[in-house]
């Protein structure tokens, strides 16, 4: 059934039931039916009966049936589900620092994961951002060590201090649980963050450590961190002086040294590097010799023909491109603008900001040394008429109304590009969200993503981090190198990557 579109008893009859004696369709296709109309209604993720029983002409027995929620769509449906009794994963009942943490989550809009695998194993894993958690545990298990990956989890969406401590010292707890005679390690590790504060949640770990520092060396626990992103450097100096005093021997590196660069190192299979120096500003422009070419005059292929069928519909940012922010998101639109000023774009990128829960005012932002005033309008509709040259809209709505606020601005014909930021959106509303930009040809970035990035011409919101990591990655020119990435820290990790490897980013897109 095509997203958006209804059944009726005489569709399931005709295409289902053909097969069915005449005297039992009716009956079949009427609970046929009224089932799909549930799945929808209760958000279901996935519904099977499998097999289903029909006595005498009106009479249906379920004899099997499994069936998935989308936990999502709570918002939405928590009162028609009513107490749900959730399978415990891995068929076992869950740890209580995994349901503490699972609490945290549930209070918190940063993201707090954990899930134990082996409470007993000897590697240990801390990682910002849920990419990061993948790569990390990927490349334990490649070194051979999968059978003593002792956890699985992630910490990002900017937790605060208080909630990176619980979490730090929930691992730090279970990991002094259970000696072992060769030791333990703990890879606190992570890509190039867009814009959690390092330094504030290395305060936080820092303090964990401050109180588990005894037991760490009672148990032997190497301690091994690579961490990048906002204020990563004040972050790597403060875990480095706790170290010194604590004695703990905590092996630091930064955005210089690959991103997984730290677990072979941590397990012993290669040789140790040098840690960087602290002292110093962030981590040095990457050195790169020019390859000989010679000098010859190309004529550029015509664009092939997309498939039939097929047809091309996201535009691409140029530096003239301008767009509208939903929500009053000023930290994000700052760093778009200092973005375009770096890039040396002649007017900003934002035009305006639409926030329904006051008046129409002016924010003021700075443009360089300069101040400039963008407008916040109370409605997407208000804003589009206002500012014609506006083609992109970044939604920062939250989970609850990002639908609406997309679907009306999708509405309006000068809207070409949407990005929404949102996490949590349910299953149903991104398929309608897909569809509606698909039939009015509007490309769409998300949900669930940090936005995307065109270096001399745009970004979307966070993309990219700070300022700094603009300037080691060189976003603020084009390379030649584009990419699609499905995780926003991975995202800058890419940047990082593909700038210490050719001449740059050409343009790049956290799909979500």
């Amino acid at each position: 059934v095509p997203t958006g579109l209804d059944v009726s008893a005489d569709m399931i009859r005709s295409e289902l039931l053909s097969e069915v004696p005449p005297g039992k369709q009716q009956s079949l296709a009427l609970f046929i039916k009224a089932l799909f109309d549930l799945y929808k209604k209760l958000h279901f993720a996935y519904l099977e009966i499998n097999p289903i029983a029909m006595i005498g002409d009106s009479m249906i027995v379920p004899l099997d049936l499994v069936a998935k929620i989308d936990e999502t769509a709570a918002f939405l449906c928590a009162s028609m589900w009513g107490q749900l009794d959730w399978p415990s994963p891995f068929g076992r009942a869950a740890y209580p620092e995994e349901a503490l943490i699972r609490d945290l989550d549930g209070k918190t809009g940063a993201s707090l994961k954990l899930t134990i695998l082996n409470e007993r194993g000897r590697v240990w894993l801390m990682v910002a951002g849920g990419g990061a958690s993948v790569v990390y545990s990927d490349t334990v298990a490649d070194y051979g060590f999968g059978h003593e990956l002792a956890n699985y989890g992630e910490y990002s969406g900017a937790p605060s201090t208080e909630e990176t401590y619980l979490y730090a010292k929930t691992l730090l707890s279970m990991m002094c649980r259970h000696k072992h005679p060769e030791g333990k390690f703990l890879i606190i590790g992570g890509g190039i963050a867009n814009f959690t504060d390092v330094a504030a949640t290395f305060t936080g770990l820092i303090k964990a450590l401050d109180q588990f520092a005894d037991q760490i060396k009672e148990n032997n626990i190497k301690i091994w961190c690579r961490r990048a992103g906002p204020n990563y450097l004040e972050g790597l100096k403060k875990l480095k002086v706790a170290s010194n005093k604590l004695g703990l021997g905590i092996k630091v590196y930064g955005p210089e040294t690959h991103i997984t660069a730290v677990v072979p190192m941590a397990l012993g299979l290669v040789p140790v590097i040098e840690e960087p120096d602290l002292s110093g500003g962030s981590a040095p422009p990457p050195v790169r010799k020019l390859i000989p070419v010679k000098n010859k005059v190309k004529v550029p292929k015509a664009q092939k023909v997309p498939p039939k069928g097929e047809k091309h519909t996201i535009v691409t940012s140029t530096p003239e491109t301008k767009a509208i922010v939903f929500g009053l998101q000023n930290r994000a639109v700052q760093g778009m603008l200092d973005f375009d000023f770096m890039c040396k774009r002649k007017t900003p990128s934002v035009s305006a900001m639409v926030f329904p829960f006051s008046g129409n005012h002016f924010v003021k932002f700075y443009w360089g040394t300069n101040e400039v005033m963008l407008p916040v309008y109370t409605s997407t509709k208000e804003a589009c008429a206002k500012h014609k040259d506006a083609s992109v809209f970044i939604n920062f709505a939250s989970f609850r109304s990002v639908y609406e606020t997309t679907m009306e601005a999708m509405l309006l014909p000068q809207i070409r590009t949407v990005a929404v930021i949102a996490e949590g959106v349910p299953e149903q509303q991104t398929r309608l969200l897909v569809k509606a930009a698909e039939m009015r040809e509007i490309g769409m970035i998300g949900p669930a993503t940090v936005g995307g990035i065109k270096p001399g011409c745009m970004r979307i919101g966070n993309t990219g981090g700070m300022l700094d990591n603009i300037v080691m990655s060189r976003l603020y020119r084009p390379g030649s190198v584009a990419y699609v990435s499905k995780s926003g820290g991975m995202s800058n990790e890419l940047n990082n990557i593909v700038c210490r490897n050719s001449d740059g980013v050409y343009e790049g897109v956290a799909i979500g």
